[in-house]
């Protein structure tokens, strides 16, 4: 966000929308009592180092920040959502891809296994993930979307956001 600002003519996602998405990756959460833990780790269980977490927050971090730029760029260069009569736009680009990453992200660090793959989480957790994706993806398209001010994206976003999404979990 702190990148964005620096540089758009507008702000990249407002007050409303960050609330919104905090709510919808709480709501998400939800489940994660209800989740699966790999037999690996119920054998052998670990114990938390804080200095891991630091590490952890040092490394994670930037690596989001690389996608959100990402997405900053493919909202202003692809989609043309430079303007600030264009800011509806990227901000519900922007919304929509934080609200994906950040919900998809539980599933790639409850393992250290392939997530989806080799290790699914709990039904609970999974639905709980596919509701909240499908209702930020559906939220600029509703007519819920004027009163929130984002706006419908163009399908041709989707499969950049399934890129960006893929790189990310990678």
């Amino acid at each position: 966000m702190l990148v964005a600002s620096a540089f758009l003519p507008f702000l990249p996602m407002l007050p409303l929308h960050l609330l919104i998405q905090n709510l919808l990756y709480d709501v998400s959460q939800v489940a994660i009592p209800f989740d699966n833990v790999d037999d690996e780790q119920i054998r052998k269980p670990q114990r938390w180092n804080p200095a891991d977490l630091g590490r952890f927050m040092v490394f994670f971090g930037p690596i989001s920040s690389i996608f959100d730029i990402l997405t900053f760029g493919l909202m202003w260069w692809v989609f043309h959502a430079n303007t600030v009569e264009m800011q509806t736009l990227f901000q519900s680009g922007w919304f929509i891809e934080g609200l994906l990453s950040q919900t998809l992200i539980v599933h790639m660090i409850r393992t250290r296994r392939i997530p989806f793959v080799q290790s699914r989480a709990a039904w609970p957790l999974f639905a709980m993930t596919l509701v909240v994706m499908a209702v930020g993806i559906a939220l600029p398209f509703s007519p819920l979307a004027s009163y929130l001010q984002l706006q419908a994206l163009p399908l041709s976003y989707f499969p950049w956001l399934v890129a960006i999404l893929a790189g990310y979990m990678c």
